[in-house]
């Protein structure tokens, strides 16, 4: 059972408030961005009542500023359990970050090199490497999934690589179709062979523990809105890579990390809300440090998010003509997140979201930027597939009202 306290998360959350024809609107579209809590706004717009300014050592507020980008990195280094905060980068997006890191990798590739990328990523860890490779010759090596269950084909990466391999961008999980990728063990297998690794863990973030140290991973994104904060993205990155490789930049910016791979002026107030953020989801754990805590919550969040998909997939058997895509065993939740895509036999993807929407349960339809999963899956000409997605502060009560609808969508 469950240590959270979900009732009283939820008052934390004033959209969660909103209704919709006088029903309470419920959210299941957290794989496309979360709600944010009083504190996260408490604190950006303390940042901006208070006075901001850019980062200046010579007065308060630029002070304050400073102090400000720093809490953010410390509480990011805590998050990812990176070994130092200046190992950690801000920037407009995940996407942002991943195109400027790309373009700065692809400078020390050759003719003839080689990258690996999976057909299971977003397209924010698929088009930037696409479009360094083709700009330096170098050839792109997919990692494909299994369509049945929509895990990747991890076991098929030893074979992709050689002497000539590069990179391997990977995500965490998938934020189509919820697996969970063995990132700990890609990162081994592609070091064996002298390989980097890029992992996207925009997906994973804010369903389970990051541990940047235990899977030494050279590289990962993600981003803060996807775990109840600002639209911010993050980059993580070893220090002496993120030291040695040449940044795309203005020429008066730092020239060291993690300075020198932020562009233009960072959103302070954002900052003020990543460190917010964090410190949430700290609050839902115990322990005597901040990681301690993360750790703690973490844990709890992802013990209970298990038994919102069990509860889903076990309930879900009850509408005709529906079908979830990915892992449905209820005794391999370890192995997914809580997003779910789903089709219902005679309705489209975008007619089904819509038809939820009207009815307060907010979900995507279509590619979600998930371009290759679509296409791999044979559904990217026919528009996709409905995603729907949980976060913590949904409730069982939720769910099925979601069952229920779905089941008068089907009936009509």
């Amino acid at each position: 059972m469950t240590t959270l306290n979900i009732s009283n998360i939820r008052t934390q959350f004033p959209a969660l408030t909103r209704t919709v024809n006088g029903q309470p609107a419920i959210y299941f579209d957290g794989p496309g961005g979360t709600q944010v809590s009083n504190s996260v706004i408490d604190a950006m717009t303390e940042f901006m009542r208070r006075g901001g300014a850019n980062l200046a050592p010579f007065f308060a507020a630029g002070a304050e500023t400073i102090a400000t980008a720093q809490a953010a990195r410390e509480a990011m280094r805590d998050l990812l359990n990176a070994k130092r905060a200046d190992e950690i980068a801000f920037g407009q997006n995940m996407t942002s970050l991943t195109f400027s890191l790309s373009r700065a990798l692809s400078k020390t590739w050759q003719a003839g090199d080689e990258i690996i990328l999976t057909r299971i990523d977003h397209d924010a860890n698929v088009s930037p490497w696409l479009l360094a490779a083709e700009e330096r010759g170098v050839t792109v090596r997919w990692l494909d999934f299994h369509p049945h269950d929509c895990t990747l084909k991890l076991e098929s990466l030893a074979e992709l690589l050689n002497e000539r391999t590069r990179l391997l961008a990977i995500t965490y999980a998938s934020n189509a179709v919820g697996s969970i990728s063995d990132v700990n063990q890609a990162v081994r297998i592609a070091h064996a062979a002298g390989v980097k690794v890029f992992i996207d863990a925009v997906h994973y973030a804010p369903h389970g523990q990051i541990d940047v140290q235990e899977s030494d991973c050279d590289f990962l994104a993600c981003s803060v809105y996807k775990f109840f904060g600002p639209h911010t993205g993050v980059l993580y990155g070893k220090y002496e890579l993120l030291d040695e490789l040449d940044a795309f930049k203005v020429r008066p910016a730092p020239a060291l990390p993690p300075g020198k791979w932020e562009t233009g002026t960072q959103s302070f107030e954002s900052l003020a809300g990543v460190t917010a953020a964090v410190n949430y989801l700290a609050s839902l754990g115990e322990g005597e440090t901040r990681r301690a805590q993360l750790v703690a919550a973490m844990d709890k969040i992802k013990r209970y998010e298990m038994e919102l998909s069990e509860q889903f997939l076990r309930e879900s058997t009850t509408v005709v003509g529906l079908k979830v895509y990915g892992i449905t065993d209820v005794e391999r939740l370890d192995e997914r997140t809580p997003t779910f895509a789903i089709s219902l036999e005679g309705i489209s993807p975008s007619e089904l979201a819509a038809r939820l929407g009207a009815e307060g349960i907010f979900v995507y339809a279509g590619h979600y930027y998930a371009v290759e999963v679509m296409r791999r899956l044979d559904l990217l000409e026919s528009g996709g597939l409905v995603r729907i997605g949980f976060v913590h502060y949904n409730t069982s009560a939720e769910i099925t009202r979601l069952i229920q609808t779905l089941e008068n969508i089907r009936e009509e």
